[in-house]
């Protein structure tokens, strides 16, 4: 009798650890980035713990015909490497490691965490 309570008990956690849903990975900390809006005003942009994985196109950067964001600063703990253009797509792109920014000269238009 112990066995088979034991057993069922085992059975039954092991079916609570699956149906717990895992936690999203996100990089902790902050990105930064600098761009110009369509009214010409120069602006500094963020995303706060950014989810890893997924692209994040910049906000403002290229969206309603604005020139791309530029001076990325990633201060988050994971590398951020940063695309030309949108969704992440095409030939020219850029890692920074954590804690590390770029000059003025480095274009982007979306980004993704790893």
């Amino acid at each position: 009798m112990r066995l088979h309570s034991a057993v069922a008990a085992a059975g039954g956690a092991l079916m609570l650890v699956l149906a717990v849903p895992a936690s999203a990975s996100a990089a902790m900390g902050q990105f930064r980035y600098s761009y110009l809006t369509a009214d010409g005003y120069d602006v500094v942009g963020f995303i706060n713990n950014p989810r890893s994985g997924t692209c994040i196109d910049i906000q403002g950067a290229g969206s309603d015909g604005t020139s791309p964001a530029y001076a990325p600063k990633n201060r988050t703990d994971s590398t951020a490497t940063v695309f030309l253009e949108a969704g992440c797509e095409g030939d020219v792109f850029y890692s920074l490691r954590p804690g590390a920014g770029a000059s003025d000269r480095l274009l982007l238009r979306s980004v993704v965490f790893s």
